[in-house]
């Protein structure tokens, strides 16, 4: 990236785009390791549907053509599944591009939106980009308080984004306190809940937003086909919503925003419910396997709902989470390291396959045994 200069011969962005810090993906590689198991991006360790496979590759064959740019095909598959209107759905470039078209469609420079203190990086970087200013609500126990959140409401709120699991915690707002949320924050407030891990819930108390967007004109679903679809790379999300924000976002996004393979990647995988419920249970035995083995090296590990889980290393030399991460990574293992979360002494690691958790477990216990 080049950096700015102090000429004035230049063209000048807003100034509110100097403040944003990039974005940085986790580690794909480890140079001199052969073979390498990435546990640092929340991605699915079994892969997308073989439905989703085989359609991509009939896709393919057609890319001449701009792919349809109202997702009809991918909108009615969700809205069968999910038992929504698809007129309420937008599909977007992954999640990601729907959480930053929400920012540049109703934050004026100036204006506040409010996340979470250990929130997702993308909603202060789109708030800034938008000429917003980003507000921190305090998190209690590393978990959203819906107290904090209505303490920083401002005349100048406009947005609250509020991810639910969080990511990188894994903790979540059981639905009471969504409704006692949606309900005191102001009606001209827009409320977005990022459920890009939804799938992998299983509580009880837990709803994804669903509910909350069919009886409100303040609320937003923002979800992802990234994670238990194993279709990162096809860059896919959607959104439900209220009529109203519904159009105002075909009215910004790029006409062809998602590619024709993504299209029917996304239509093919939503069809495929047995391949999402393979997912989900491997990722159950996993997590709680691994939890477990992780406490037991005397590790503290967050409770997670998600496919990932926040670890917590000693405050001695040697035993760090920096130390812990090359060490890791001379044994073939990434993991995501969270100082940007404020989680300086923390590792997040999605779960893998059983070989790739099993060769964690006995790294790091080789790790924290060493002198």
């Amino acid at each position: 990236m080049t950096p700015m200069t102090d000429s004035a011969d230049i063209p000048r962005p807003r100034p509110s785009i100097l403040d944003i810090e990039p974005y940085v993906p986790g580690e794909s590689h480890v140079p001199g390791v052969a073979k390498v198991f990435k546990l640092a991006s929340n991605e699915s360790p079994l892969g997308p549907s073989p439905e989703a496979v085989e359609a991509m590759r009939r896709a393919v064959m057609g890319v001449t053509e701009y792919p349809d740019g109202t997702a009809q095909d991918l909108r009615a598959a969700i809205a069968e599944r999910h038992g929504l209107n698809p007129d309420n759905i937008v599909c977007g470039n992954g999640s990601d591009e729907l959480l930053t078209l929400l920012a540049q469609a109703y934050l004026s420079p100036g204006d506040e939106a409010i996340h979470t203190e250990h929130g997702f990086l993308v909603y202060p970087i789109a708030i800034r980009a938008a000429g917003g200013v980003p507000v921190v609500a305090r998190e209690e126990n590393l978990t959203a308080s819906v107290d904090a959140i209505l303490e920083k409401v401002s005349p100048r709120t406009k947005l609250v984004y509020l991810a639910n699991p969080n990511n990188p915690t894994g903790t979540y707002l059981p639905i009471d306190e969504l409704k006692r949320l949606r309900t005191e924050l102001p009606p001209r407030v827009l409320l977005v809940i990022d459920a890009a891990y939804a799938e992998y819930v299983r509580r009880n108390d837990y709803e994804a937003g669903i509910e909350l967007v069919s009886s409100s004109d303040n609320v937003v679903m923002t979800r992802t086909f990234s994670k238990a679809y194993g279709l990162a790379g096809m860059r896919i999300g959607w959104m439900y919503a209220p009529a109203h924000v519904v159009d105002i976002i075909n009215r910004i996004r790029g006409p062809f925003n998602v590619s024709a393979v993504a299209l029917a990647a996304g239509a093919a995988a939503m069809h495929d419910v047995a391949h999402l419920q393979k997912a989900v249970e491997h990722n159950e035995r996993w997590r709680d396997w691994l939890a477990r083995e992780l406490s037991a090296l005397g590790l503290e590990v967050t409770p997670s709902v998600a496919n990932f889980l926040l670890v917590h290393f000693p405050d001695e030399e040697g035993k760090r989470a920096e130390d812990a991460d090359a060490f890791l990574k001379s044994r073939g293992l990434i993991l995501r390291r969270v100082g940007g979360y404020g989680f300086p002494n923390a590792l997040r690691v999605s779960m893998g396959t059983e070989e790739a958790n099993r060769l964690l477990v006995d790294s790091l216990r080789e790790f924290l045994e060493r002198s």
